[in-house]
């Protein structure tokens, strides 16, 4: 297809993070550091690079990276305590423990000892279904990238049939919800979907987040769809073939420079959010 539009989340990262900038110069002038707290378990060198991203990013910004590395024997009580005591710590306002945590751990448990005021990753139970209701502070940081790409180019998904493959907790349910809230009419694929080519080929918009490497075809493609690929797999590639798919789609994001760059910025985003949730807490306690 002709005059495709490429979406280049870069772009759109670079934009979110100028806006940022001002709002946590200003939380630095009132004397209060947003400050994320990231939790690594064990020596997954995947793992470690995402962290080490996330810090970085942090740092460029102005805002605090506070990074807790636990050995690879920790335990689902040892882990509890850590949060607990982030929890507690007001000079703390985000909370990411990295995805995943060696197998003696309860990390769905872990997940939701995080305070729903810090939950700036979206993983909690409530935090989703504050999401799915509409009214949720932070929405996991990969589905809120996808919103915030489809904003920044105009993509609007109301009234338009959106096809999600995959509904994983943290991407593919919680994507779901906020394009249903959104107007679309979203129809949530897995790996237990029956005819998934025709079911695709009936989209407006395609939400790769499936997890296996070039997985949506091409050939399935209804002509001008929409595709916003949220895989990232070994060796740079995402969940959709790109070259095929490019040929028929009217708008597609790149892997890499799609959605991660966006991913990541909204992570930043929701640190300084809790962070200007924290100030105002604190204006008022000094009010009273």
């Amino acid at each position: 297809m002709e005059n495709q539009l490429i979406l280049n989340g870069t772009t759109v990262a670079n934009d979110v993070k100028e806006k940022l900038k001002v709002r946590v110069e200003q939380l630095l002038q009132s004397g209060l550091v947003p400050c994320l707290a990231t939790i690594l378990v064990g020596d997954d060198p995947s793992s470690e690079t995402y962290v080490r991203m996330k810090g970085n990013a942090c740092k460029k910004l102005g805002i605090e990276s506070k990074r807790i590395h636990l050995p690879e024997e920790t335990t689902t009580e040892e882990l509890l305590a850590v949060i607990h005591s982030l929890n507690e710590d007001r000079s703390v306002h985000g909370i990411l423990l990295q995805h995943p945590v060696p197998k003696q751990i309860d990390e769905r448990k872990c997940f939701e000892a995080i305070d729903i005021e810090k939950d700036v990753d979206g993983v909690t139970s409530l935090g989703y279904g504050q999401t799915a209701l509409g009214f949720g502070m932070y929405p996991s940081c990969t589905p809120a990238a996808i919103i915030t790409i489809m904003d920044y180019y105009g993509i609007d998904a109301k009234g338009k049939h959106v096809v999600v493959v995959g509904r994983s907790p943290i991407l593919g349910k919680p994507v779901s919800a906020l394009l249903l809230n959104r107007n679309a009419t979203v129809t949530t694929c897995h790996s237990y979907t029956h005819n998934l080519p025709e079911i695709v080929a009936l989209a407006d918009i395609v939400v790769a987040a499936v997890g296996k490497p070039n997985f949506i075809q091409g050939e399935w493609l209804k002509e001008g769809a929409v595709v916003l690929d949220a895989g990232y797999n070994k060796g740079n590639i995402g969940d959709v073939d790109y070259e095929a798919c490019l040929k028929k789609a009217s708008a597609i994001t790149p892997v890499p420079g799609g959605v991660g760059p966006v991913t990541i910025s909204m992570l930043l985003k929701h640190t300084t959010e809790a962070a200007e949730k924290g100030l105002k807490l604190r204006n008022e306690k000094v009010s009273q």
